[in-house]
């Protein structure tokens, strides 16, 4: 186990570390979160008994207690490794404010929490990430800089719900993990009148089957994670258009309008016109 205090400089919560080559790593785990990414050539991991071999401009994280080995690299293998405590995910979450989801809610706590996970994030092909990614090290190794500290936060969270946008690039470690991510992308796309039944019929998984996995995968049900998209997507609603009450809780999936007004007070502790006007 390789513990944060003697890689990240005391006060930060992210930093950045050349990737060691010609060595081999035997299996080794950490207490913080590991971000690898590749600037050229290739590097090969084995990541929770996977084999994951990164190529140029691919991101691949570490959750907090991950295995990983590492074979040696070469000489024209180049990459770079982001330090990060934990905490940083909560200003993550809240740079997304009102935007979060069950699924960026999934992606975060699969990292931040004690799941002991692996994400292979292919993006080479998406600039905006790239372009984050090349401004965050020369942010992290700008010493001179007077508010280097906000700047490297802000960007690395700007990076971080780029990759939310992207989880159709996010090649997962097991088939379970891979329905849920398609389930829960299915809800973000399809709050309004999806169905259990349908995305089941879409992943040819039984549907009872299919909703034990999310359950223990999320710890919610699919009624619930729906709900909690439809409810974040009335807030955001709310406070960015001005279309009535009503037209909101239509437009998120609700016909019952005095169901969606109860549950929205349920959650947010005010009314929807309340909440609007604070």
């Amino acid at each position: 186990m390789i513990d944060a205090g003697k890689l990240i400089s005391t006060g930060r919560l992210i930093d950045i570390r050349p990737h060691t080559r010609f060595v081999h790593f035997p299996e080794h785990s950490h207490n913080y979160v590991e971000v690898v990414y590749m600037c050229q050539g290739t590097t090969t991991h084995i990541a929770n008994g996977k084999t994951v071999v990164l190529h140029p401009g691919e991101l691949l994280f570490f959750g907090q207690g991950a295995r990983q080995e590492i074979l040696p690299a070469g000489e024209r293998d180049i990459a770079v490794n982001f330090i990060i405590l934990p905490q940083f995910f909560d200003r993550a979450l809240e740079m997304l404010d009102e935007e979060e989801t069950p699924l960026h809610k999934f992606i975060v706590d699969s990292l931040r929490g004690d799941n002991a996970n692996c994400l292979y994030f292919q993006v080479a092909d998406v600039p905006e990430i790239q372009n984050l990614i090349e401004n965050l090290v020369w942010s992290l190794i700008g010493n001179s800089l007077p508010n280097r500290r906000s700047i490297c936060q802000i960007t690395a969270g700007l990076l971080f719900m780029q990759l939310l946008n992207y989880t159709d690039k996010l090649v997962t470690q097991s088939s379970e993990e891979a329905a849920i991510v398609r389930v829960l992308r299915y809800i973000e796309e399809n709050y309004r009148t999806g169905s259990l039944t349908e995305i089941a019929g879409q992943l040819n998984y039984d549907l009872y089957w299919l909703s034990r996995e999310i359950r223990r995968q999320t710890g919610h049900t699919y009624k619930e994670l729906l709900q909690e998209k439809r409810l974040t997507q009335a807030a955001y609603l709310l406070k960015h258009t001005i279309l009535h009450v009503d037209e909101i809780g239509e437009a998120v999936g609700y016909s019952n309008l005095s169901y969606f007004y109860r549950i929205f007070q349920v959650k947010y502790q005010v009314s929807p016109k309340k909440y609007r006007d604070a």
